[in-house]
């Protein structure tokens, strides 16, 4: 299934603050369906990844606490106008996804 991400950037000094939002359901494998009483299974992102102008600056592990549709934020020191900034996630199913955006300040 495709997720929607969305990624915004802002200047502050020198460095550029990205702002991600995935969206994700982030389940813990904790919680009860009210309807069934069953666990909802286990679904979280476990990993993500900020690429700067082909250079990974940031692998950040990311556990089962984070709320549905996170939203992530990077500061990116010496970023301007232009660069070009990935970011790679990868969920406990196997799911991934990926967007570059060009930094536009």
């Amino acid at each position: 299934m495709a997720r929607k991400m969305k990624m915004r950037a802002r200047q502050t000094g020198d460095i550029a603050e990205l702002l991600v939002r995935i969206q994700h359901p982030m389940e813990t494998g904790m919680r009860k369906d009210k309807a069934t009483r069953k666990i909802i299974p286990a679904h979280h992102i476990e990993n993500m990844t900020v690429i700067h102008n082909g250079k990974k600056v940031v692998s950040c592990d990311i556990g089962i606490a984070i709320s549905k549709n996170p939203v992530m934020g990077f500061g990116l020191k010496g970023a301007k106008n232009g660069d070009e900034v990935t970011v790679r996630w990868k969920d406990n199913k196997g799911e991934s996804g990926s967007e570059t955006k060009t930094i536009k300040l």
